[in-house]
This record gives structure tokens, C-alpha cells and sequence, in this order.
């Protein structure tokens, strides 16, 4: 296989994987570096028009700056997005129920989904993104010189939760009218190469900025408190902030007018009326709960139970998102072949087991963490590209954007609530105590619930009719299926790759 085919291949996954939606791992920079159309309007036909040639010349300069504009937004989500802020949680005395709230945040957010869309509609895309975005990425200013302030600790808590509240609810606000606007800007036939070109390097970017960061705590922050590190790292958020906004500004808008949309909350009903999309939420419902229970607390394990330095975090998650892209490939073709709902089951049951790969590891051995790696980079992966395509499928043209933002908004909000619960759950327990003679502590009871809870959750999946797809109604099904598909693929794809790498493939939809 060429050179030409793989870097297409890849780009393209790249494309699919910036458009979903990482439920498993909090703190994502929003809109700087991802693109969740799940709960985003749809775009109008503006995007799929050829321009004229001032409007080229136009369009090239806002695909440049945004591009640039998402390697930036990748500095302050290494400098405020969630391992920061499970710092800031640590630095502060937080407790695990406060801990659930504050990384739910986001998520709790999601319920203004319907507001934000139309709030966008109402005074326009590139508007409502800059004054949202940079708001967000500004909130942050008080944490730099939260020490020096004149509050009690119990002041500092709730001005840090205060925080990061209003950053997640303007993030929701931004992101919508980001994503709407992108969709208007960029044009449909070449999406798929541009947000997999820019993925590519935000992925590469963030890399980088987290390990300095990680580099930055582990250095400047002290035993006990929050010292200068953690300031520092707020004071570098708001300047990549700012920079953000000036490279956003510099993109133009394309269809300036555009006809209002009335606020009518009857519409988040329709979801419901449709059984194959009541199927649908309810898996990602049961789903996102069965995720939310340990989610937050996989950054306070590893920093206050396994003792992981900030740089070995920084290290684990890049390598969790190298084995992401790496098999996105592979589960973009399966998905062509076989449709979401197959690739949707299998990833969901492997995730199931993930969480108890976390009861092994210690502060002197780490080693299991190497398995996690390979699992969740390999099945999120998997996962992200067949929930970001089977909503999609299912919801019908008319209606669409109402159909996704009740997607993202229930799904958003179970995991909130299991989010709440678990660091609640995480609270009344014992911190450490020994059953069958080894010593566990309070958020592996989490863990366990997760796991079992997710393999659940998985088996919902197998209720889920998507058209045109192949449906796998049990195990064996699934098993039979995808053992059939790599045999086949085995045989015909030295003479037929070139065929397949041109065919038309589930990632490059927007």
C-alpha cells in the first residue's frame, strides 16, 4: 500500500475521531482542537458551495489561521484541562465528591444545549463563538492569584468549582457556535483532509504542551498547597486564550445572514416518538452513567494513590492517544463493512473490563498500566467513530440537529449524575482497607461498579437498529460476523487495496 493511501486513511480517521465525543476522558479543549457535531446545528448548504476566487483566496486564510488557532487551544487545555484541575483538587483539599462535581461539570452543561443552539442561530455563529470562547478561556484569571487571595481554604474551593463552572457552561455555548461555524466555513469535499490534517497536529501539539506542562508541576508545585506552579500554568491558559481569539477572529464568516430559529423546547420530544432513536439514547444514557461512575477518578488515582508524577500522566495519555489513531484505520474500514452497531458492541463489552485493569497496578508497580494502554487507545478509538456515526444514521434528515443535541444532552447529563454519585459513593467509604488479605482503597470499589455496569450497558447496543447495517443480535453473532469479515479481508486485500483505500469511508461524514 502507498505512501498517498495510508496518509489518506489516516487523516480521514483522524477527521472522525476529532468529530466525537471522548466521554472517557474529561477536559478536552472545546472548540480548540475537537469537533463534536453530535449536539451541533447542521450545517446549510453554504459549506458545500464552490467559492469564487476572493472567496478561495479568503477561505484559505481562515483554514490557516484555524489550524493555528487549534495548536494554540492545545497550550491552554495542557495548562487548564482536567489533570490541571485534579491538581488544583489536590492542591485545595477537595474530597473525591467535590472531585466528581467539579470533572462533571462539563457534562452537567450539556443541558443547555438547546439554548446554545439557539442563541447561536439567533446572533450568529462567528459572534457568539469569539465573545463564548474567549469568556471561557478568561474565566481562569482569578486562579492566578487564587493564593493570594483573601479567602479561607473552604473560599478557594468554591471559587476554583465556581470556575470551572462557568468555563464548562460558555465552553458548550462556544462549542456549538464553533462547530456551526466551521461547518458553514469549511467546505464538504474537503472536510475529511482538513480537520484530519488539523487534528493531526492539535493531537501532536497537545502532546508536547502536556509533557512540559507535567514538567512544569513536577517541578514548581510543593508537598503540600498550591505554590507557583499551578498559577503559572492558569496565567499561561489565559494568554493561549487570548491568542485563541485573535487567530479565531481572523477567520471569516461566510454566510453572515441567516434565518433566526425560534426557541421551542417540544422538539427535544421528538427523540422519543422514534423507537429506533429511543433505543439509542437509552444505551448512550445507561452508557455514559456506567462510564461517569469512575471516569473522573482515574487522574486522582494516579496522582494520590499510584503516586504518577505529572510528566509518567502526561506520558500514559499520549501513548493512549497514539494507539487511538493508530487502529482508527482499521475501525473505519470495519464500520464501512459491517455498520456502526457491531463495532458499537464489541468496543463496548472490551471497554467493560478496562476499568478493573486499574485494581492491579501500585505506587512500585505500574506495569499493568501498559494493557490499559493498548485496550483503551485501541477500543475508545473504535468506540468513538461508530457512536459519532450511528446517531447520525439514525436520525432522520428533518430534524437532525434536535435528534443529536437530545443525544448529547441526555448522554451528557447521565454522566454528570453518575459522576456525583460515584465521588459521593467514594466519600462515605474507608479511604483504605483490606479484604482477603490485600489492601484496596475507596476508588477501586468505583472501579469495580464501572466495569460491571459498562459490560451491562454493552448488551443494550445489541437492541440498536441502524439502517443498512448488518445487526448483531448476541455474542456468538458478533463473533461469527467479525471473524468473517477479517478472513475475507485477508484474502482480497493484496489484490484489491488500492480499490478499498479510495472507497468512500464512514469517518469522512461530517
Amino acid at each position: 500500500m502507498s505512501l498517498a493511501v495510508v496518509r489518506r486513511n489516516v487523516l480521514r480517521s483522524f477527521a472522525a475521531l476529532a468529530s466525537a465525543v471522548p466521554l472517557f476522558r474529561p477536559g478536552n479543549s472545546l472548540p480548540g482542537s475537537a469537533a463534536p457535531l453530535l449536539g451541533a446545528p447542521a450545517a446549510s448548504t453554504t459549506a458545500t458551495s464552490a467559492p469564487d476566487t476572493a472567496g478561495r483566496r479568503a477561505l484559505r486564510c481562515s483554514l490557516k489561521a484555524s489550524v493555528s488557532e487549534g495548536i494554540v487551544a492545545e497550550v491552554f487545555t495542557a495548562c487548564a484541562g482536567a489533570t490541571v484541575l485534579t491538581a488544583w483538587a489536590l492542591a485545595l483539599k477537595l474530597g473525591p465528591f467535590l472531585v466528581g462535581v467539579m470533572t462533571a461539570l462539563p457534562f452537567f452543561a450539556q443541558f443547555i444545549q438547546f439554548p446554545a443552539a439557539w442563541l447561536t442561530s439567533t446572533f450568529g455563529y462567528r459572534r457568539v463563538a469569539l465573545v463564548a470562547v474567549f469568556l471561557s478561556r478568561q474565566v481562569m484569571l482569578p486562579l492566578c492569584v487564587l493564593p493570594w487571595l483573601p479567602l479561607t481554604l473552604e473560599g478557594q474551593q468554591r471559587l476554583l468549582v465556581a470556575v470551572a463552572a462557568v468555563s464548562a457552561v460558555l465552553g458548550v455555548i462556544g462549542n456549538n457556535a464553533w462547530v456551526a461555524w466551521m461547518g458553514e466555513l469549511v467546505p464538504e469535499s474537503i472536510r475529511g483532509r482538513f480537520f484530519g490534517r488539523r487534528t493531526a497536529l492539535c493531537t501532536l501539539g497537545g502532546t508536547l504542551t502536556s509533557l512540559v506542562a507535567g514538567v512544569v508541576m513536577d517541578k514548581l508545585r510543593p508537598p503540600e498547597g498550591v505554590g507557583v506552579g499551578l498559577p503559572l500554568l492558569a496565567a499561561l491558559a489565559c494568554v493561549a486564550g487570548l491568542v485563541t481569539t485573535v487567530l479565531m477572529a481572523r477567520q471569516h464568516d461566510p454566510a453572515p445572514s441567516r434565518e433566526k430559529t425560534k426557541l421551542d423546547f417540544h422538539v427535544a420530544l421528538l427523540p422519543l416518538r422514534d423507537d429506533r432513536a429511543r433505543r439509542v439514547l437509552l444505551y448512550q444514557v445507561a452508557w455514559n452513567a456506567a462510564v461517569g461512575l469512575s471516569a473522573p477518578f482515574f487522574s486522582f488515582h494516579m496522582l494520590k494513590n499510584l503516586k504518577m508524577s505529572f510528566l509518567t500522566m502526561a506520558l500514559y495519555l499520549a501513548a493512549v492517544a497514539g494507539m487511538r489513531m493508530l487502529t482508527a484505520p482499521l475501525w473505519g474500514k470495519l464500520i464501512d463493512r459491517l455498520g456502526a452497531q457491531p463495532v458499537l458492541l464489541a468496543c463496548s463489552l472490551g471497554i467493560g473490563f478496562i476499568p478493573a485493569i486499574w485494581l492491579f497496578p501500585t505506587a512500585t508497580f505500574l506495569w499493568p498500566l501498559l494493557l490499559d494502554v493498548v485496550m483503551a487507545g485501541a477500543l475508545w478509538g473504535g468506540h468513538g467513530l461508530a457512536i459519532f456515526a450511528l446517531p447520525l444514521s439514525v436520525a432522520p434528515r428533518k430534524g437532525r440537529p434536535f435528534y443529536l443535541a437530545a443525544f448529547s444532552t441526555a448522554g451528557g447529563l447521565a454522566y454528570a449524575a453518575a459522576s456525583t454519585l460515584g465521588g459521593g459513593l467514594a466519600s462515605l467509604l474507608p479511604t483504605e482497607f483490606t479484604l482477603g488479605g490485600h489492601l484496596w482503597v475507596n476508588l477501586h470499589v468505583l472501579f469495580v461498579l464501572s466495569a460491571v455496569t459498562r459490560v451491562a450497558a454493552a448488551f443494550l447496543a445489541m437492541r440498536i437498529v441502524e439502517p443498512d447495517a448488518k445487526p448483531v443480535r448476541s455474542l456468538g453473532a458478533l463473533v461469527s460476523l467479525v471473524g468473517s469479515w477479517l478472513q475475507a479481508r485477508a484474502a482480497r486485500e493484496p489484490a484489491q487495496a488500492p480499490v478499498l483505500a479510495d472507497s468512500p469511508s464512514a469517518s469522512t461524514r461530517p
